[in-house]
C-alpha cells in the first residue's frame, strides 16, 4: 500500500478547505440529494462527498458506510484529487498502490472505485464525488459523462455553501460561517493542545455615520474595518462579520498576549487608516479578548458571550473618560 503524495499547494489548498466551512458540519440535504442519485444511477452500493483534510478524509454526505471518516493515508480520494480527472481503479486489488489497503483487505472490501475531484471557485481540490463497489466494475463513456455531470452539481453546491457562510457586504466570513469553522478550530487545539483565544470586535460611532452620513457611507465604514482584518490576521487566523457593527477573531495556537499584540497592531492600523481615508469619520472600534479555557468553556458560544461582555465593558470605559 502506499499513501498519496502530498500535493505542491497543500498549505493553500487547507485553508481553500477551512475557509469553506463544510468541515465537520451536519448533514445537509442538498449533498446527500447528489449521493443518493449517483447510487441509483451507478448502482453501486456506496457514494460520498468527501473533504480530504491534513489528515483524514471527512464525509459530507456518506451512503453505504457507517462511519464518518477514515484517516487520510488510507483513503482513494487523496490520490483522487491529485488529477483533473476521474480517477478511476476496476480492480483495487490488481493496483499496487491499493491491493493491500485496509479498505481493501478489510471491511467495506473496496474493489471498484471512481472518484472525481471536487474544486472550489479558486480551482482548490477541496474532495471528491466517488462510487464504491465492492466487485470489479468498468465505466463506459455514457458513465464517465453522467459523473462528470454530478460532480458539476456537487460543485455547483459547494460553490453555494461558501456563498451561505460568506458576508454580503464585506466579502469576509460571516455568523454561520465562523461558528463552523470555530468549532473546528477549537477542536484542532484541543487535539494538539494549543492555545486559542477569541477577539470580539464592535465599532465605535457607526450609529452616528449612519444618522449623519446615511447608511451607505454607514457601509463604506463597514467594509473599511473588515478590509484592515484581512490585512492584519494571520491566514490561520479565523474572522467574520456576526452582523451590524461585530466582528470577531478566532486566534488558533495564539495566547492572550498575543491577541493583545494583534489588537496594538489593528488599533495602529486603524489610525493611520483615518488618518490617509478622505471620510469625515475616525475608523475606532472596542473590543474583548477571551483566552480559551476548556475547564470554563464549553465551545465557541461561551467565548463568544464572554468576548461580548468584556468588549461592552471597554466601550463603556470610554464614554466614562469622555
Amino acid at each position: 500500500m502506499s499513501a498519496a503524495p502530498i500535493p505542491a499547494n497543500e498549505a493553500q489548498r487547507l485553508e481553500a478547505l477551512q475557509r469553506s466551512g463544510l468541515l465537520d458540519g451536519p448533514p445537509e440535504e442538498r449533498f446527500d440529494r447528489l449521493t443518493r442519485l449517483a447510487r441509483r444511477l451507478f448502482d453501486v452500493p456506496i457514494a460520498l462527498v468527501s473533504l480530504v483534510d491534513a489528515n483524514r478524509q471527512w464525509f459530507k454526505s456518506c451512503l453505504g458506510l457507517a462511519v464518518a471518516e477514515t484517516p487520510r493515508d488510507v483513503a482513494f480520494c487523496a490520490h483522487a484529487i491529485l488529477q483533473d480527472g476521474v480517477l478511476i481503479i476496476p480492480n483495487a486489488l490488481d493496483d499496487p498502490r491499493f491491493a493491500e489497503n485496509p479498505l481493501v483487505t478489510g471491511a467495506p472490501e473496496i474493489r471498484f472505485y471512481a472518484g472525481r475531484p471536487l474544486k472550489d471557485a479558486d480551482g482548490f481540490p477541496l474532495g471528491t464525488l466517488c462510487l464504491i463497489d465492492q466487485r470489479p466494475r468498468e465505466l463506459d463513456a455514457d458513465d464517465l459523462g453522467a459523473l462528470e455531470d454530478l460532480a458539476q452539481m456537487a460543485e455547483s453546491e459547494l460553490a453555494g455553501f461558501q456563498l451561505s457562510v460568506t458576508d454580503e457586504l464585506t466579502g469576509i466570513t460571516n455568523r454561520r460561517g465562523f461558528l463552523g469553522l470555530a468549532d473546528y478550530g477549537l477542536s484542532l487545539c484541543q487535539r494538539q493542545n494549543l492555545p486559542a483565544t477569541l477577539i470580539f470586535f464592535d465599532l465605535d460611532g457607526l450609529k452616528a455615520v449612519n444618522d449623519s452620513q446615511g447608511h451607505a457611507a454607514g457601509d463604506v465604514l463597514i467594509r473599511q474595518f473588515a478590509e484592515l482584518l484581512v490585512v492584519a490576521f494571520r491566514q490561520s487566523d479565523l474572522f467574520a462579520r456576526l452582523g451590524g457593527d461585530e466582528f470577531v477573531a478566532l486566534l488558533v495556537n495564539a495566547t492572550a498576549s498575543d491577541a493583545q499584540a494583534a489588537v496594538e497592531a489593528l488599533e495602529l492600523a486603524a489610525r493611520q487608516e483615518s488618518q490617509d481615508s478622505e471620510h469625515p469619520w475616525e475608523l475606532r472600534f472596542s473590543s474583548g479578548i477571551v483566552a480559551f479555557d476548556r475547564l470554563r468553556h464549553r465551545g465557541i458560544a461561551d467565548l463568544l458571550e464572554e468576548g461580548d461582555a468584556l468588549m461592552y465593558v471597554a466601550k463603556r470605559a470610554k464614554r466614562v473618560e469622555r
